[in-house]
């Protein structure tokens, strides 16, 4: 078992290096359009506050190729302010004796928030001497951020190398969630998978064949696997490449027993210039570009949903940041929000549906992690997470 927060003793006074994962989505006025993360983030900090610790919280945003305002994390500085019952202070810096200073002058209990890890390249680089110049600042590493437990980066991995460590309470709920959806799965268990590529899915998908019941695929995903099976996908998104991979997919589902849900009615458009409305069809002609599922696909989903003890969803079941295209995902959202299975929700762009479909508070764990989610699923264990050390007092 790693350790935690909670098996850090005498905190009072000591300061935390608390690695977070703000990186939310924020638009060119830097206006935060989804405070998820940060939410979620809060429970630790608190637990440090309550403890009498200075916390001084590490996150990236984005990927800027340095400096970037527009990445500059002070508006989650002023969100931090409003929901934490203690000084947070910000720096536009990550290191010098600016950092210094401010850290020597907190109180305790207190919050630090440094500016955009990613504004360095030594971050992503795992620069160790990068690391050792921030490692100086504190006694103490903490990595909350599941969010990119899978990434080596130099204030995710390289910290935890050079300092006493453990991990967050959100870190801990992600894995133990995780853990127990896929060791000992409620059945019956189904997955929902979309989004639009098969690449980078693989392993996670050879996993979930040994351990799911049932994948029902949507998305830009399923038209690879319609491909593999036969049927025309007009001018759908296909990944070419991993035709073959879906056609061993789908073999495999049928050897081990397991079943395969694709989309059987369609919402496209015909690209000619005269007729561009979406409509419903079950054949799609090779002009026709599919971007969600239709009513029949969804009365099919939605039928082996409300069997399932358990869900995992992955991914969007068509372009839904496109009104005209967005029924499916969010039919699939509502559907797992009253179904009375253990429900898990990973990825943006599925967490983004959920909260659009107001139903977020019905589902039981969503996951902060996209890529950490499923690299957990597949290899049970993060790069991140391998050099946090065992449960010890210190």
């Amino acid at each position: 078992m790693k350790r935690t927060v909670k098996d850090l003793v005498n905190l009072e006074g000591k300061v935390v290096l608390l690695r977070v994962d703000f990186n939310v989505p924020i638009d060119d006025g830097g206006k935060i359009l989804d405070t998820t993360r940060i939410i979620q983030a809060l429970p630790t900090i608190k637990y440090l506050i309550e403890k009498k610790a200075k916390i001084v919280l590490i996150s990236h945003l984005g990927r800027p190729d340095g400096y970037d305002i527009r990445k500059s994390l002070w508006p989650i500085a002023m969100i931090l302010m409003r929901e934490l019952p203690t000084p947070v202070y910000f720096s536009n810096k990550v290191l010098g004796k600016e950092v210094e200073e401010q850290i020597k002058q907190m109180e305790n209990g207190s919050v630090l928030l440094l500016e955009n890890i990613r504004f360095y390249k030594e971050e992503i680089e795992c620069d160790m001497n990068f690391a050792k110049q921030i490692a100086l600042l504190g006694q103490i590493f903490v990595n909350d951020a599941f969010g990119v437990a899978h990434r080596e980066h130099a204030t995710t991995y390289g910290l935890a190398r050079l300092m006493p460590n453990a991990i967050g309470l959100l870190m801990e709920k992600e894995i133990t969630t995780l853990s127990e959806a896929i060791q000992s799965p409620r059945r019956p268990f189904v997955v929902v998978l979309g989004g639009a590529k098969v690449k980078g899915k693989i392993k996670f998908i050879l996993k979930l064949l040994d351990v799911a019941d049932t994948l029902i695929l949507g998305g830009a995903m399923a038209y690879t696997f319609l491909v593999a099976s036969g049927i025309s996908v007009g001018e759908s998104i296909v990944d070419d490449d991993d035709v073959g991979f879906a056609r061993d997919m789908l073999s495999i589902a049928k050897l081990k027993n397991k079943k395969i849900l694709l989309p059987i009615d369609h919402v496209c458009i015909r690209e000619t210039p005269k007729k561009k409305r979406p409509f419903v069809s079950e054949k799609l002609d090779d002009d026709m570009f599919a971007f969600d599922i239709g009513p029949k696909t969804i009365k099919l989903f939605k039928e082996e949903l409300t069997k399932a003890k358990q869900i995992l969803w992955n991914g969007p079941l068509g372009k839904y940041e496109d009104k005209r295209f967005a029924k499916g995902t969010s039919a699939i959202a509502k559907t797992i929000a009253k179904s009375s299975a253990f429900s898990i929700v990973g990825g943006g762009d599925s967490i983004s549906a959920v909260k659009k479909a107001g139903v977020e508070k019905k589902i039981n764990l969503i996951s902060t992690g996209g890529g950490a989610t499923l690299k957990y699923i597949e290899k049970g264990s993060l790069p991140c997470l391998d050099v946090i050390q065992e449960k010890i007092k210190i």
